[in-house]
């Protein structure tokens, strides 16, 4: 246990997930004859719930900030009518197609902002009527009719890195971007205690820092492996790229910046949060813009994959985000989340539906299983801050661990202390 501590840092309590996440992955491993953990599946799998995972990155930071979002899936959906038809109808490229759907994401999101934080309308009830006006609006423009997008669009939810020779048959664009990953957690390992040597602290022993990349990567070449190993044609998928680069600008974001901190600050206690000069409602606003482009974004992908557009596209999805969101360790009072442990949890529930429609489980007993995960996850959660333990998923990397935020809203006293260089304090009222 005192190696696990040394080598990923924390309480090993924090890793639930990720165990659980192996252990999933293993299970059905065995019990499918090995169907799980093979290029066309995991391509499947990946292809499949991206965009799940990026409604998850917007949501974990509505709920650290303490609100909920059940419109994102309407959002998802009208955005993606409204795009869809602009490139079928109106003749706009494909290109312009995806900035149209950001900036119509960010205006419904500054609608909705601008109730929860100005008016001080509770997001449950702002995003429940955005969930009927929105799915309402998609019925209205595509009424109620697929409509198709064009081939150029597609590739962002259903395209692969390019071919490039025939060596081996290994899909190198994929070889390279995976190389490249461990390249970058090798050099932040060392950058990390390098910092740690300038400012005095002591570092972990040299062993500690050797095992857990080499634990890291040996996951990330395996993973490659499966990735550039599949069929002639497919790869990494686009959307896959898409969903790691927010997944590392989101990280950091939550992490390393002022905003970042505020949101957490917010969610533990906002008047404290306030009286360190904390701007809430400018936070609450942003979280749930944020939320809304995000739902844009996820709406266009989806779209991309399925090649069309629908009614019926983004029912549910916002029940999917909030489940991958507490799996992930997420708190329900907020104040506590990573999008690193969100992305876990989306992971946790792809690879149990995937598993369970594998072993060919219908529909009802799914259903009830994914139900009873997410019970069983937020009554850990519960427990542990009952019991006066930490909930957040522990990091794999070691150096998110100095500028993680409180993780319970108990710790409200030393909300001055995670808000590094903040803005002027508006005079108390």
């Amino acid at each position: 246990m005192n190696a696990l501590k040394r080598i990923f840092g924390g309480d090993t309590r924090q890793f639930g997930m990720i165990i659980a996440l192996v252990a999933l992955v293993l299970f059905f491993q065995l019990f499918t004859s090995g169907k799980v953990l093979t290029p066309t599946n995991m391509i499947n799998l990946f292809n499949g719930n991206s965009y799940i995972l990026v409604l998850a990155i917007g949501m974990v930071m509505v709920i650290i900030a303490g609100h909920i979002d059940l419109s994102v899936g309407s959002v998802a959906a009208a955005v993606g009518i409204v795009v869809a038809i602009a490139m079928r109808d109106w003749g706009v490229p494909w290109y312009l197609g995806i900035l149209l759907g950001i900036v119509l994401g960010s205006v419904i999101g500054a609608w909705q902002g601008f109730w929860v934080a100005y008016v001080g309308i509770p997001a449950f009830i702002v995003t429940l009527a955005g969930m009927l006006l929105f799915r309402g609006l998609n019925q209205f423009v595509g009424k109620s009719l697929t409509v198709p997008v064009p081939d150029e669009f597609r590739v962002m939810g259903s395209g692969f890195l390019p071919e490039i020779g025939d060596f081996a048959r290994y899909n190198w664009p994929t070889v390279i971007l995976g190389v490249l990953l461990v390249l970058g957690l090798v050099y932040l390992e060392f950058r990390k205690r390098r910092l740690e040597a300038k400012t005095g602290s002591s570092p972990d022993p040299l062993w500690v820092p050797i095992v857990r990349l080499g634990l890291l990567a040996a996951a990330i070449i395996y993973v490659t492996w499966l990735f550039s190993t599949g069929r002639y044609g497919t790869s990494f998928p686009v959307s896959g790229l898409i969903l790691v680069g927010l997944v590392a600008l989101y990280a950091f974001v939550t992490t390393k910046t002022v905003i970042g901190r505020h949101v957490y600050a917010v969610g533990g206690n906002r008047h404290a949060a306030e009286l360190s000069g904390v701007r809430s409602k400018r936070v609450n606003f942003l979280v749930m813009l944020n939320m809304s482009v995000m739902a844009s974004l996820a709406g266009m992908m989806f779209v991309a994959r399925s090649t069309s557009s629908g009614p019926a596209d983004g029912v549910g999805w916002e029940l999917d985000a909030i489940a991958a969101v507490f799996i992930g360790g997420a708190a329900v009072s907020g104040g506590v989340g990573t999008v690193i442990g969100s992305i876990v949890g989306g992971l946790v529930m792809a690879v149990l539906n995937n598993g369970l429609q594998l072993l060919s489980v219908g529909a009802d007993m799914q259903s009830i299983i994914k139900g009873l995960v997410l019970l069983i996850a937020v009554a850990i959660d519960v427990y542990n801050k009952s019991q006066g333990r930490r909930s957040i998923i522990g990091m794999l990397m070691n150096g998110l661990k100095s500028n993680q935020p409180p993780t319970t809203a108990d710790e409200t006293t030393r909300t001055s202390d995670i808000i590094a260089a903040p803005e002027p304090a508006e005079p108390a009222k």
